[in-house]
C-alpha cells in the first residue's frame, strides 16, 4: 500500500472557502477516479514563518502502478483546478510513502 501525501500552505484570505472546496469538491473528485481508497485531512500544527494554515491530505492506494495512473490520467486536470480558483493563494508539495507495517 501507498500514501500519495499532499502538503498545502494556504493563505489566510481564502482558508475558509479553499477547506469548503477541498471537503465537498476536491477530495471527492480524487476519490471518484478509482484510484485511492479512501482519504485523511489533517491540519499541520506547527506555524509557518511564511504565513498562512498548513494542512495534509493522504490519499491510499494499493499499489505503485494505480497511482502512476493517477499522475497521467487525473493529477493534471485536477491540479489546474485549483490553480484557476485559487491563483497565488497556496504552495503544495507532495510525497509518495509506502506503507511498511500498521499495528
Amino acid at each position: 500500500m501507498y500514501i500519495y501525501n499532499v502538503t498545502t500552505n494556504i493563505d489566510e484570505s481564502v482558508h475558509d472557502e479553499w477547506i469548503q472546496w477541498m471537503k465537498e469538491i476536491h477530495i471527492p473528485d480524487v476519490l471518484a477516479t478509482g484510484k485511492f481508497l479512501n482519504a485523511k485531512m489533517s491540519k499541520v500544527l506547527m506555524e509557518e514563518e511564511m504565513g498562512g494554515i498548513t494542512y495534509s491530505v493522504q490519499f491510499t492506494t494499493i499499489n505503485r502502478e494505480t497511482l502512476e495512473k493517477y499522475y497521467a490520467e487525473d493529477a493534471p486536470i485536477l491540479r489546474e483546478d485549483a490553480l484557476k480558483r485559487f491563483p497565488n493563494k497556496f504552495v503544495s508539495f507532495r510525497t509518495e510513502l509506502e506503507i511498511i507495517s500498521e499495528h
